[in-house]
Order: structure tokens, then C-alpha cells, then sequence
């Protein structure tokens, strides 16, 4: 029933289309209930014109719309509707509705009738959607069956030539561009019109009438026993015979059914090609005009009787049903494709999305590891130059230290010279002076050598450092596929970081222990300093036993007894005291 509502909806579809004139969408409701009426009439089913005016009553006077008329047709007209009427009277009436305002007679070499063929055939294949199209698909199907059906040759580059058109355009075709091309003799050159119409008419009765078969043969009547010619004609469901093919005088049905069968017969009576159709009611002897199509009619009408035993439709319908499924189905996968295109790119955008942020990740801990070297370096730059001013300025001390040691030993010397009574005591000075100077020696020693050392190391670490942060400024450009690998190696080289640190501390440690054995040599150069000024009080304790001598002045001198150039007890007092404040002066300055 559905499949019946289907296709009336489609030639409805035609008229009601061609009664809107100005293409608004809309029909007035006079021309509603002429349409109507004339349904209802091709249809046997009771109009009630009544009924148009109550289900529109709510309305204002205006035209209605398709989707406004489609409720009523629904209700009063297809759910009423049996398959009881003549097909090919309701297609008449809608065609009679609707080609006078669609097609140019003039410029066709087909006639009226044939284009109405045509237009069945276009509802029979177009698809269930509106407007009514007819595919490209369907479209080739059609033209290779009016071809073969004229006893042509389908040319296939003419066609795909044509489908070329069609796809940079829209890819199907209306009922009326469909009745051009076929009436335009594009696809039957070289055919004359009566061949034309031949074609048309029997692929028109294959689709639309349901004939898969039709010829003269001889049938044995039932009384008589005599052999006439009849013209037979197979449906799915009954042979029908007639007089002539014409169709003019139809003389009987052969009705069949799950339960008739079909075989051959021997020749006799001097009849061949002989083959018995048996059906519930009758059994009828037939004979065909050669063996082929003998073979022919047995095998069409077991293809019937398979199909009414299995319940399906006519091999056309049934190819037609496959077809469409076929592309509903090729258009879902092209859906769910292109669904899925559209997730992966999605998903490659959200995939690039996060490699953007990803590099912009690394960049910029590649910006802050580079800072964080930069200021690395620039404390250890800063730190060498600290180190250098240091060794400076102790290069400088130790300096004015030598000298003063070096003027304090002529001094002693002078002493020795000039003091004969105390050359044990100044010779236990000098070794006390000789251990300072040692000392001091041995100070300068370790310090240079743990400066040297750990300037050296540090240089060492400091390019050890370098060329870890080379490697991983070349390991951050490395590809995608090496980030794993990378990870592992930045890990290795980070943990060599950590060991050059703790290396740097462990140098640190170092130098303060150079530092304590600095500040050890000190206490000794303080204890010898010490000793000098033990000695030095003790000559202090010998003044009245002997005069230090010393170079006169140009002045005046000071004359004792001891004669000039001599010492006094005040002076010697102050030239100690003085000699005191210097060396404690560069003591605080060395340390």
C-alpha cells in the first residue's frame, strides 16, 4: 500500500506543481476541488466536496499550500484509495494537468503519447524526494534499455561524454529535461521516429505495465482442439492472449500462482516447439516458432512462478528497489566518510594544536635555560674577577710585605753589624724571621696552587657546561619522532649537571680548606712575629749593656758615652712602637 501511495504521490506532485502558475508554492482552492474531483473520479473513490471547504475552513481566502493540501489528500483521497482503478487513466489525468504548460511539442521528434511513456517512466525511476529527479545512475539505465529495445548499440563514451555535462551542472534531471534529451534523438541517431516510439512503448511496458514478455505464438483451444495464433503477453502474475498485438480483442487470461508450473512437450500433430503451461484452473498447450523461443517462455514464466512462490516483485522492480538501496547505502558510507574526515581533521587540528604548543613550550624553556646559562655565566665571569682583584690586591700586600721584610732584615743586619754582645740573639732572630719568610713562601705556594687549581677546573666544568647546553639547544630541533629519546638523554645530561655541580662544590669545599690552611700559615707568620718581638724586647733589656747602631743624621746628633749615632731609650722605645703599628697594619690588610 505504501509503495502504491509512493508512486500516486508523484504524478499528484506533477499537477498540483503545474496548477501553481506563478510558482509561489501555492493553489487556489477552486483549482483544488477541480483536482480533487477528478481524482476521486480516476480513482473510484466517493467525492465529497463538502469536505475540501470543512478541512480548510480555519483558512483565509488565499491559496494553499502543498503542505496545507497534503493532509487532506492524506485523508480523504489515499487512505481511501484500493488498487481498483486503471492505472494508466490516473496517469492520464495528471499528465493532461500538467504538459501543456511544461513541454514544447515543436521542438521534439516524439509524439504526445510517447512523452507521456516517458513521464511515467521518469516517476517509475525517480527518486522519493521532491522535487522529483531522476539520477544519473537511473538515467543511463534508461537510455541503454530504449537503445536495446530499438536493436542499437549503447555507445558508452557518448554517454559518459553527456554525464560530464550533467556533473558540472547538477547531476540529474527534471521530467521535462529528460523528455527533451530523449525527444531531441541525442541518444537514437541514425533510428527513424517510428523506431523511436517502438522502443519507447516497449521499455513503457516493461517498467510501467509490468510486461516481461510478449510474441505470437499457437495456442490448442480447449473445445475445438484447433490451433490458433494468438498475441501473448506475460505479467508477473497472468499471461494474458489477444487477437492481434494491437491489443484490440483480449480472448483470455492464464492466471498464475505459487502452484502452476511450465514444461515441454514432444512434437505431434504436426506441431513443434510444443511446451504445456499448467495452471490451477486449466492447462494450456502452447507452441512457439522455434526452440529459442520456446526455451525463452518456459524460462520466462518460471521466473514468474519463483517470484510469486518467494513473494517478490517483478525483476524490474525488484533491480530498481536494489539500486536505490544501493545508493542509500553508498551515500551513508560517503556520509559516515566524510563524518569521519571531518573527526580527523579535527582531531589532526587538535594533534597540531598541541605540537604548536608543545614547541612553543620548548622554545621557551629553551629561552629560559639559555637566560638562566647567560646569568650562570655572567656570576662566574663576575666571580673570576673578583677572584683576580683578590689576587691582585694579595699580589700587592705580599709585595709590600717582602720589602718591608727585606728593609727589617738590613736593619737586623745593621744590628748584627753594629752589636757584637748580642749576635746569638740576633741570629735567633734572623731564623725567626727565616720561619716567617718560609711561611709566608709556603702561603703563597698553596694559595697559587689551589687558585690555579680551581680556576683550571672550574674552566673545565664551565665548558663541560657549555657543551651541555650546546647538545641540548641541538636536541630541543630534533624531530618529533626523537622526543622520547631526547627526554632520556636531557635526564642523563641534567644528572651530569648535578654531578658538575656537586663537583663545583666539592672545589668549593677545597678552597676553603686552602683558606684554613691560609689562615694557618698566618697564625705561624703572627707566632714568628711574635718571636721577633720577643727578641726585640729582650735587646729592649739589654739597653744599658749596648747602643743600637744606626746611620747618623745630617742634624744634630746625639753624643753619649757610647759616642755618636747611639740610640736612647726613648728612641729606641718609639722606633719599636712604629715598627709594631706597620706590621699589624699589613697584617689586617693581608687578611
Amino acid at each position: 500500500i505504501m509503495a502504491l501511495r509512493d508512486e500516486l504521490l508523484k504524478s499528484i506532485w506533477h499537477a498540483f506543481t503545474a496548477l501553481d502558475v506563478d510558482k509561489s508554492g501555492k493553489v487556489s482552492k477552486s483549482q483544488l476541488k477541480v483536482l480533487s474531483h477528478n481524482l476521486c473520479t480516476v480513482m473510484k473513490i466517493p467525492h465529497d466536496p463538502v469536505a475540501l471547504e470543512e478541512h480548510f475552513k480555519d483558512d483565509d481566502e488565499g491559496p494553499v499550500s502543498n503542505q496545507g493540501y497534503m493532509p487532506y489528500l492524506n485523508k480523504f483521497i489515499l487512505d481511501k484509495v484500493t488498487d481498483n482503478f486503471d492505472r494508466q487513466d490516473f496517469n492520464k489525468m495528471c499528465w493532461t494537468l500538467c504538459f501543456r504548460k511544461n513541454l514544447n511539442q515543436s521542438q521534439l521528434f516524439i509524439t504526445n503519447d510517447d512523452a507521456f511513456k516517458i513521464w511515467c517512466i521518469f516517476n517509475f525511476l525517480s527518486e522519493d524526494r521532491y522535487p522529483l529527479i531522476m539520477v544519473t545512475e537511473e538515467i543511463e539505465y534508461f537510455l541503454r534499455k530504449l537503445t536495446e529495445a530499438m536493436g542499437g548499440s549503447w555507445v558508452e563514451e557518448r554517454f559518459e561524454d553527456y554525464k560530464l555535462q550533467l556533473n558540472s551542472k547538477q547531476q540529474s534531471l527534471n521530467v521535462w529535461e529528460l523528455i527533451g534529451v530523449v525527444g531531441s534523438g541525442h541518444f537514437s541517431k541514425g533510428m527513424d521516429r517510428q523506431t523511436l516510439s517502438m522502443g519507447i512503448n516497449e521499455v513503457y511496458q516493461e517498467l510501467i505495465l509490468d510486461v516481461l514478455k510478449q510474441g505470437y505464438m499457437m495456442k490448442k483451444g480447449h473445445k475445438r482442439k484447433n490451433w490458433t495464433e494468438r498475441w501473448f503477453m506475460l505479467k508477473p502474475n497472468s499471461i494474458s492472449y489477444y487477437v492481434g498485438e494491437d491489443l484490440a480483442e483480449q480472448k483470455g487470461d492464464i492466471l498464475l500462482d505459487g502452484n502452476c508450473s511450465v514444461e515441454a512437450l514432444q512434437d505431434k500433430e504436426g506441431k513443434k516447439c510444443l511446451f504445456l503451461i499448467k495452471s490451477s484452473q486449466k492447462s494450456f498447450e502452447i507452441s512457439a516458432s522455434d526452440k529459442k523461443k520456446k526455451q525463452e517462455w518456459i524460462q520466462a514464466i518460471q521466473t514468474c512462478v519463483t517470484l510469486l512462490r518467494q513473494g517478490r516483485p517483478a525483476p524490474h522492480r525488484e533491480a530498481r528497489q536494489k539500486r536505490r538501496e544501493l545508493r542509500l547505502k553508498q551515500q551513508a558510507e560517503q556520509e559516515e566518510l566524510e563524518l569521519r574526515m571531518r573527526e580527523l581533521q579535527t582531531a589532526n587540528e587538535v594533534k597540531q594544536l598541541e605540537l604548536e604548543n608543545m614547541r612553543k613550550a620548548l622554545e621557551e624553556a629553551a629561552a629560559n635555560a639559555a637566560e638562566e646559562e647567560q646569568r650562570r655565566l655572567q656570576t662566574q665571569t663576575e666571580l673570576q674577577d673578583r677572584y683576580r682583584m683578590d689576587l691582585e690586591r694579595e699580589k700587592t700586600v705580599r709585595q709590600q710585605v717582602e720589602e718591608q721584610v727585606a728593609q727589617k732584615s738590613t736593619e737586623l743586619e745593621q744590628y748584627l753589624q753594629r752589636v757584637r754582645d748580642l749576635e746569638d740573639m740576633y741570629g735567633k732572630l734572623e731564623d725567626a724571621l727565616e720561619d716567617e719568610r718560609r711561611a709566608r713562601q709556603d702561603e703563597e705556594a698553596v694559595r697559587r696552587l689551589q687558585a690555579r687549581r680551581l680556576l683550571e677546573e672550574e674552566a673545565t666544568k664551565r665548558a663541560e657546561l657549555e657543551q651541555i647546553h650546546l647538545r641540548q639547544q641541538r636536541a630541543i630541533s630534533e624531530t618529533e619522532a626523537e622526543k622520547q629519546e631526547l627526554e632520556k638523554e636531557r635526564l642523563a645530561k641534567e644528572s651530569a649537571l648535578q654531578a658538575a655541580m656537586k663537583q663545583l662544590d666539592q672545589l668549593e669545599q677545597e678552597r676553603q680548606g686552602a683558606l684554613e690552611q691560609y689562615q694557618t700559615v698566618m697564625k705561624k707568620l703572627e707566632h714568628a712575629t711574635n718571636n721577633t718581638k720577643t727578641w726585640k724586647h729582650k735587646v729592649a733589656e739589654h739597653e744599658g749593656l749596648l747602643r743600637l747602631i744606626q746611620p747618623g743624621s745630617k742634624g744634630q746628633q746625639l753624643i753619649t758615652n757610647w759616642g755618636p749615632a747611639a740610640f736612647s731609650d726613648a728612641e729606641l722605645n718609639l722606633r719599636e712602637k712604629q715598627w709594631q703599628e706597620m706590621k699589624n697594619h699589613t697584617e689586617t690588610r693581608a687578611l
